[in-house]
């Protein structure tokens, strides 16, 4: 087990790409996968899995190298050397690594572990929020569930093919993968593996979706011949399950308020095969008025804090701000009362987040319950999901029902008038 300079170099860079010039972890994954057409997937797997690994521990190698930020090269490599250290790698003699401290190393990440903001290294605020939404406990437990890396999970599209089938292919491939116990359409992988290079993929055979992001559409309740309306289809992750659940039948229309999303998802629906998606843009408020109370089902998968997807994100610790959270709130707030009127009578409606927050979710609920158009609605349920309980992403859903049409008070009166002039 050593240290190869042209892939530690590449991790570096992408670093240094990730810090300091504010881009996103997976786009500078993606890139640096891309930088040598020689690596083997040993060393793509490396590249990717370390550039992730010192991102999710950055207050606490920094913290541990003494560093702070903005970092340097310098506090770059000593953040590596940190991870190196801690993973056992023998420090090579490389000028930028010389004189690392390796039993200060080992010392101070044993006294730092200590405290849980640091052992976890996450920011102060978020500890915070986190234990006074959760509580000691439960937070304690999916802060740790959240540091730990996301594992593949494929959501096999119906539309073409079937789950042993696919199983099949990609047994053909050296790709592993296990079925999930009431997931009909979910298969992980025992191993990582680029997934997206195989002709599988490119056929449309399955998308990459984290298992409980696949309970969502199955919550909605669709059924084929609907009239569904996914509100913030985004690039399509679940707007692409419910066209296969609703097998192609029925009209499916996808809205965003980003035409550059919903090109991606236009690219992803011709590749799996799913043609009943119709693709709104949402620039104006006579957008969601035309659809008022025409739809039998409506997701809302609202614009949240991702306070979920920590272990698919981990970059996001470090660029979500508290006020954020504040001001999401209130977004969410808007687009449940807004969005809610697109359901008709007797249709119903599926309020989702990959938040983990009570304050995103069943508060969320409760509140959109009191308002005008929400005593519209009659409560069904709620799925809570913790990453400390599953083992996937933190999800929360509920399903709400509107009401089928009464005769309000006013219009009661009007028709006893009515038949007392007759």
């Amino acid at each position: 087990m050593r240290l190869h300079r042209n892939l530690v170099y590449t991790t570096i860079d992408s670093l240094n790409a990730i810090f300091n010039e504010g881009e996103y972890a997976d786009k500078v994954v993606a890139r640096a996968l891309k930088k040598d057409k020689r690596w083997g997937s040993s060393d793509r797997k490396f590249v990717a899995e370390t550039i992730y690994e010192v991102v999710r521990w950055k207050r606490l190698y920094a913290e541990i190298a003494e560093v702070k930020e903005p970092f340097d090269r310098d506090n770059i490599w000593r953040m590596f050397a940190v991870w190196a250290v801690l993973r056992g790698y023998p420090i090579p003699d490389w000028r930028q690594l010389e004189g690392t401290p390796e039993r200060k190393i080992k010392g101070r990440f044993d006294e730092l572990s200590k405290v849980r903001a640091l052992k976890e290294s996450i920011p102060d605020w978020m500890d915070e929020v986190g234990v006074k939404e959760l509580g000691e406990k439960v937070w304690a437990k999916e802060i740790t569930a959240q540091n730990q890396p996301a594992k593949v999970i494929l959501r096999v599209n119906t539309l073409k093919t079937t789950k042993a089938e696919l199983r099949a292919i990609l047994m053909d491939l050296d790709i592993d993968t296990d079925p999930l116990k009431d997931q009909p359409d979910a298969l992980v992988l025992k191993e990582r593996a680029n997934v997206f290079m195989t002709d599988a993929f490119k056929k449309g055979f399955f998308e990459v979706q984290d298992a409980n992001s696949q309970l969502v559409a199955a919550f909605l309740d669709v059924k084929p011949g609907m009239r569904v309306v996914d509100t913030c289809a985004g690039a399509g992750g679940k707007t692409l399950h419910i066209a296969a659940l609703m097998e192609n039948k029925g009209q499916l229309i996808a809205m965003d308020l980003y035409e550059s999303k919903l090109k991606q998802l236009k690219i992803r629906a011709k590749r799996d095969g799913a043609f009943n998606i119709e693709y709104r843009i949402i620039d104006s408020t006579k957008v969601i008025k035309k659809l008022h109370q025409r739809a039998d089902r409506v997701l809302i998968d609202a614009p949240c804090s991702g306070l979920g997807v920590l272990k698919r994100n981990p970059d996001a610790k470090w660029k979500l701000q508290p006020e954020f959270i504040d001001n999401i709130r209130k977004v969410q707030a808007e687009v449940l009362e807004s969005y809610s009127k697109i359901v008709k009578p007797g249709g119903k409606l599926v309020y989702a987040t990959c938040s983990i927050l009570p304050s995103e979710n069943q508060e969320q609920v409760a509140k959109f319950l009191t308002t005008e158009i929400g005593k519209e609605f009659n409560f069904v349920k709620d799925q809570k999901i913790l990453a400390s309980d599953s083992g996937f992403d933190g999800f929360y859903m509920a399903l709400l029902e509107r009401k089928e049409e009464v005769v309000k008070p006013k219009e009661v009166e009007a028709v006893k008038e009515t038949a007392e002039e007759k």
